[in-house]
C-alpha cells in the first residue's frame, strides 16, 4: 500500500443512494454486489492512484485537481494529496455529469 484512501461523507452518501436505488429497482443481492465492487474500486486507489484521468467535464472548465476511475457506468471522482487519496463522489455516468460535477466540486 502506498496511499491511504479516505471515502468522504458525500461519497459514502452516494454509495448508499446507489445501493438503495438498486435494491429497490433490482434486488438486494444485486445492490450488495454492486456496492462491494464500487467500494473495491475506491479502495484500489491505495496503489497507483495516478492511473485515473481528469474528468473531461472538469477539464473543459480548467479544473484538473480531480481524477476519476470507472466502474461502468459509475464514476469514482477523487483527489490525491501527498500520500492520501480523497474520494469525493461516486456518480452514475448516465446522469448530467457536467452540472453534477460543477455543483459538487467547483464552489
Amino acid at each position: 500500500m502506498t496511499h491511504q484512501v479516505y471515502i468522504l461523507q458525500e461519497a459514502q452518501d452516494d454509495l448508499f443512494d446507489i445501493y438503495r436505488y438498486v435494491a429497490r429497482h433490482d434486488s438486494v443481492s444485486s445492490a450488495e454486489y454492486l456496492l462491494g465492487k464500487l467500494e473495491a474500486t475506491c479502495l484500489s486507489l491505495d496503489e497507483l492512484p495516478q492511473r485515473g484521468h481528469v474528468p473531461p467535464e472538469l477539464e473543459r472548465v480548467g479544473v484538473s485537481i480531480y481524477l476519476e476511475l470507472h466502474f461502468k457506468p459509475y464514476r469514482v471522482i477523487y483527489e490525491i494529496d501527498g500520500k492520501k487519496v480523497f474520494i469525493h463522489c461516486v456518480l452514475d455516468g448516465r446522469r448530467d455529469m457536467q452540472s453534477l460535477l460543477e455543483r459538487r466540486l467547483i464552489r
